[in-house]
């Protein structure tokens, strides 16, 4: 009677660091998800009801203009978020502690700006780490936003940053500043983008040709539209999200 006693409170203890073990770490595992009708997305923009929007730089290419870039943004008190690739960093590293220490974020574009969906699962990595790493050794900074190049990512490449502790992040502005249409397209195209909202993610280049031209303008005209700007580490959620069809982030209740 004595054993069969023991062996049932045995049985009681074990069941109960089961669900002890499921109530740790199930939440971890349900919290977080980028997964919209068997897709893999990456944050376009996200839900708020602040009008809080971010202005992202994507840096693969020249460096001409980023001090420029740098002097608006302080002007205006604006803390963007830079997207470097591991050569713009390793050409450019005094320019990375600047960015850093201004208080942007900065953000990983790929080492060698690669169409991420056809390098392996073990490159996708490669590429991620090894700019991580530099900027790791440059500023101590531990860098957790990922934008894959050209925007091209499928599955494998959400899954692959998430894997790496980064957020995929897109946009839901762009600017088209690349194509050099002039500074007065580049205001006109993100001050009246159908899109445009609490918790746009604009696209810039920090090399492109009138993009230090365009910013001023476009930075007061956001704000007189009643926008604050804030760095995307800010504006996206770091847990307790799910994405809808348009790659919006939206809060968990």
């Amino acid at each position: 009677m004595l054993k069969r006693f023991l062996n049932a409170i045995l049985l009681l203890a074990f069941a109960g660091l089961l669900i002890f073990s499921a109530v740790s770490v199930l939440p971890d595992i349900v919290s977080v998800s980028n997964t919209v009708g068997g897709k893999e997305l990456p944050i376009y923009c996200v839900e708020t009801e602040k009008p809080q929007i971010s202005i992202s730089f994507d840096a693969a290419w020249g460096n001409e203009d980023t001090q420029t870039i740098l002097d608006i943004l302080a002007k205006h008190n604006v803390k963007a978020t830079f997207f470097m690739t591991g050569g713009w960093v390793e050409s450019y590293p005094e320019d990375v502690k600047k960015i850093y220490e201004a208080g942007h974020d900065l953000g990983n574009h790929s080492e060698n700006h690669k169409h991420m969906p056809q390098l392996s699962d073990e490159e996708k990595t490669q590429e991620l780490m090894k700019v991580h790493n530099k900027v790791k050794e440059l500023t101590g900074f531990d860098m957790f936003l990922f934008r894959p190049p050209y925007g091209d990512y499928d599955n494998q490449v959400v899954r692959n940053a998430k894997k790496n502790n980064y957020y995929p992040i897109q946009w839901d502005v762009d600017s088209l500043d690349w194509k050099d249409y002039g500074a007065e397209d580049i205001v006109k195209r993100v001050t009246e983008h159908k899109a445009l909202g609490n918790g746009s993610i604009i696209l810039c280049h920090n090399g492109a040709k009138y993009t230090k031209d365009a910013l001023d303008t476009l930075i007061t005209a956001l704000q007189e539209k009643g926008y604050e700007f804030v760095p995307i580490s800010q504006l996206i959620y770091r847990d307790n999200y799910h994405l809808n069809h348009e790659g919006r982030q939206i809060k968990d209740k």
